[in-house]
């Protein structure tokens, strides 16, 4: 009885942490290394995991989005892992884990940490995956160091100008109500959250809006768009997108596709912004096929019917 009542109040007074535990735990199960590292005199916290002993694993590097944290992509890295792939996960610089220093948190900084990150971990060359923000400091890592990228994957990625029905406010939301608009615009079927895991929410988000506020300060003034560069990237690259997505709509996924030559669109039916974490088994099989294909692949379209 003791332990349920302290089981009790941990979920009421603390359900992000629990959550978070329940996560982390998963991932130790999955065999999923957690970790810290110094880049750039920076100390970084990532995610590891290797592929079935006696394979050495195709280095494969999973960028996080916007407010976001390596955690998210925890449906999907004992599954890449599983797949053969030696799947790196880092938080990136302001986010999850990793130190916040007083910086301006632009995607070109965002860009040269994840560059110091594959050199602390002795990676010459990796497949890079991108969620959201994610995808467009993938796609800057790729323009600057080509050498570094073999092949490319960005899911419902920022990057591109396109005429928002948000404003900056989105991401900091301060009440119930800015919470249910915020969901609203990741996931076709947003679910209301209880009082007290909102007030949970709400004190997070908190804490951390200063490094997000300059992260959509650093995207909204045009110095890292890639609408003039998106021509440059010559690797293969595989564009996946959630067609119910209303945070950046498919719209946005199919320009990415008419501007960059050779790429390959993958569309995940009734699928939302969050496409990797809710519509995990196609995006993973569209995406290892796209990474494994010999020779690439290059061009085309394919729909993924919903789970």
């Amino acid at each position: 009885m003791v332990l349920a009542i302290a089981a009790g109040a941990a979920l009421y007074f603390k359900p992000l942490w629990v959550a978070d535990q329940q996560i982390r735990l998963h991932l130790w199960q999955q065999h999923v290394r957690s970790d810290y590292v110094d880049v750039n005199g920076y100390r970084l916290h990532y995610f590891e995991a290797l592929p079935k002993a006696g394979t050495a694993g195709t280095p494969l590097l999973l960028i996080h989005g916007l407010g976001a944290r390596g955690e998210d992509w925890s449906t999907l890295i004992p599954e890449l892992a599983a797949k053969g792939f030696h799947v790196y996960v880092p938080d990136l610089l302001g986010y999850g884990r990793s130190v916040r220093p007083d910086v301006n948190y632009s995607i070109a900084l965002q860009q040269e940490t994840m560059v110091g990150f594959l050199d602390a971990m002795h990676v010459s060359k990796a497949d890079v995956g991108g969620w959201s923000m994610g995808g467009w400091v993938a796609m800057k890592l790729a323009l600057e160091h080509p050498e570094r990228v073999d092949r490319i994957v960005i899911y419902d990625s920022a990057g591109i100008y396109f005429p928002a029905t948000f404003g900056a406010e989105l991401f900091t939301p301060v009440d119930s109500a800015g919470i249910s608009k915020l969901m609203g615009m990741l996931t076709p079927h947003p679910q209301k959250l209880p009082e007290f895991a909102q007030r949970a929410v709400l004190r997070k988000l908190a804490g951390n809006a200063w490094v997000i506020q300059r992260s959509v300060f650093a995207m909204t003034n045009g110095r890292d768009l890639m609408d003039f560069r998106l021509h440059e990237l010559r690797m293969p690259m595989l564009i996946v997108w959630g067609d119910k997505d209303v945070l950046i709509p498919l719209s946005v996924g199919e320009k990415f596709h008419r501007s960059v030559e050779g790429s390959r669109l993958a569309v995940m039916e009734g699928c939302g912004h969050m496409a990797p974490a809710e519509c995990s088994k196609p995006v993973v099989a569209s995406t290892v096929e796209f990474l494994r294909a010999v020779p690439a692949i290059r061009g085309g379209e394919r729909s993924y019917p919903a789970e």
